[in-house]
């Protein structure tokens, strides 16, 4: 039998388990998507249930256990950090320390407990890795490089916050490291709290408003908020923040600073928002390229891994392709907490001997990050009778003719298919769909399905070889993490292109793809390969044969402060919520009009806003 080793995250956000075969991810999936919480940090369980259901194994077929982080040095930074600002924190202090005497440093022990609790074996020993280690392994180890820099920069770890790495073959070697308190990610969060989102969960809100502003006060961030150096390093100055002392990120120095009160969440937005966001996304973008010439420097190597938070930063990944002086870049698609798992799980795997199967066939080890669950029609239809929903069941052929017709109608498609992703973006499996030539998708996306803010821009999914027609791509662009221009054969320009500001530039078309054409003529980009998902690249052909065109929207199939869809109740519930008009689930196709009446009026008020 196969070496099987399982990896954990939890307790923070985004908790996750993930599954490995001889060093190969054969599972894995965020808890979120089970239990329906967004960003739940809770113990994995439903996740590890699947992971191992998948395998078909239990626990006593696995060999390790590893958890992402060491909880132990992590009580230590928590400890000095509160001793540090007493006696301010001192409430804070109160309310944190008894889960951490109570079983958080005793993490390996609870893990067991929870592990024997799901009655699925035996646990097998368990390991704890760093946090910062697990990051960067997940960039690394399933990346298509025999060597290459490694990068992981997120708000923080145990005490680091930014590292630098060297991976060659199955080894990784540490070389630099940024500690707390000084963090890109912390000075991120604090901007994103600042303007009225949520922290852990509104910092790409924060990225979707910076091309609306100009950054007029990066040069006072600079200045006031962050030291930074040549190579990247850089140091806050902490006087101006509040994350230390409390569960707040900014208090009076920020208004000080920039003018006023934080915006309370959903009140209008302001210029001062605008240029906040355009401020604080520059200053990033700063940092990080200079992270990424510096790790060039000390590896000698022209290809970057990246992992951690910021790396979901897909314009700052943008800038790095563009300007950074590499070859490549690639960018662990779970780079956040929940990628973690698998991180803690590869450094166990490599150690114990594992190769690295994908070097050299130019293929990464994520399988188009097709991780999840997937579903046949025999479920399918089970839960779809069990609604007593209206269906037709379709050959695939129909069924994208169908779908393709459709969507050159105007109409919004649920597409629910194949095995869910894992990490943050939908990438053709479980994603909402629309014709990106039309002006009014993105309000229609925006207002009437998704319920979210309407400044959000949309993704566009490309295939593959038409890319280059389309953006300006250098590179692949798999995992919807790198916003590249839309080309200048396909930009638009009008007498009022330049003299609108703020919101009044969602209403001017910047291109003959309006739909995923951000303000700044910028689209976070997927590019669609046959290999790595032969049914959505399918469809995107059928679509360019019957339009001309070969780009769809292609945003997340949930509504705002709702995880992504996991199993086909879940697909049926959010298409009657919302007013997605077709869905295409397995083979089998509905439409809205066909359906019994909705009686769930009250559901937008269960879902707590992100």
């Amino acid at each position: 039998m196969s070496d099987l080793v399982l990896g954990l995250s939890a307790y923070y956000h985004d908790s996750a388990a993930t599954l490995l075969a001889d060093g190969v991810p054969i599972a894995a999936a965020q808890e979120e998507r089970f239990s329906r919480r967004r960003h739940d940090p809770a113990f994995p369980a439903h996740a590890i249930r699947y992971c191992l259901g998948e395998a078909g194994a239990t626990l006593s077929d696995v060999s390790t256990v590893a958890f992402y982080e060491d909880s132990a040095l992590k009580f230590r930074r928590v400890l000095a950090t509160y001793v540090g600002a007493a006696p301010r924190a001192f409430r804070v202090f109160r309310d944190t320390l008894p889960p951490w005497l109570s079983w958080k440093l005793a993490m390996s022990r609870d893990i067991r407990r929870r592990l024997a609790g799901l009655r699925l074996g035996d646990p097998p020993q368990i390991v704890t890795r760093r946090h910062h280690e697990s990051h960067a392994a997940s960039a690394f180890f399933p990346s298509p490089y025999e060597s290459a820099a490694v990068l992981s920069i997120d708000g923080v770890g145990e005490w680091a916050t930014t590292t630098v790495w060297h991976g060659v073959g199955n080894r990784l070697s540490q070389l630099a490291e940024l500690r707390f308190p000084h963090s890109l990610g912390l000075l991120y969060s604090a901007f994103t709290y600042f303007c009225g989102f949520k922290v852990d969960s509104g910092e790409y809100k924060l990225m979707g408003l910076a091309p609306y502003g100009t950054p007029r006060y990066a040069s006072l961030i600079r200045e006031r908020l962050i030291d930074i150096k040549p190579d990247g390093s850089f140091r806050l100055n902490l006087r101006w923040f509040e994350f230390l002392r409390g569960q707040v990120m900014t208090g009076r120095g920020f208004e000080q600073l920039f003018g006023g009160a934080r915006r309370t969440p959903e009140a209008p937005l302001t210029e001062r928002e605008f240029d906040l966001a355009a401020s604080v996304q520059q200053v990033t973008e700063q940092v990080v390229l200079r992270l990424a010439r510096t790790a060039r420097r000390l590896t000698g190597e022209r290809r970057l891994c990246l992992a951690g938070g910021v790396a979901l930063n897909c314009v700052a990944n943008g800038r790095l392709v563009e300007e950074g002086n590499l070859d490549e870049a690639w960018i662990q698609p779970a780079a956040g907490d929940a990628g973690g798992s698998l991180g803690a799980a590869l450094t166990v795997a490599m150690a114990r001997g594992a190769r690295r199967a994908q070097v050299g066939t130019g293929r990464d080890a994520m399988s188009g990050a097709l991780l999840g669950p997937a579903y046949d029609d025999a479920e399918i239809r089970a839960s779809l009778d069990r609604r007593g929903a209206v269906y037709q069941t379709l050959d695939q052929a129909t069924l994208i003719d169908e779908v393709v017709a459709a969507l050159a109608a105007g109409k919004v498609v649920g597409w629910f298919q194949g095995r869910m992703e894992f990490g943050p973006r939908a990438l053709g499996a479980r994603s909402i769909l629309g014709d990106p030539r039309d002006p009014t998708m993105q309000s229609t996306m925006n207002l009437k399905i998704k319920f979210r803010e309407s400044f959000r821009p949309f993704a566009p999914s490309v295939l593959a070889e038409d890319a280059k027609d389309n953006f300006d791509l250098t590179q692949d662009s798999r995992y919807m993490l790198l916003v590249a221009k839309v080309s200048a054969a396909r930009r638009l320009y009008t007498e009022s292109t330049n003299r609108a500001t703020g919101l009044e530039l969602l209403r001017i078309p910047r291109s003959t793809i309006p739909a995923v054409t951000h303000v700044d003529f910028s689209a976070r980009v997927q590019t669609v390969h046959a290999e790595d998902n032969p049914l959505y690249h399918r469809l995107l052909t059928a679509f360019k044969a019957a339009t001309g065109c070969s780009v769809l929207v292609n945003t997340s199939f949930n509504v705002r402060g709702e995880p992504i869809v996991c199993t086909p109740d879940d697909a049926y519930t959010c298409f009657m919520r919302t007013k997605i008009d077709l869905l295409a689930l397995g083979n089998h196709l509905l439409e809205k009009t066909s359906q019994p009446p909705w009686q769930d009026d009250a559901w937008r008020a269960r879902i707590p806003m992100d």
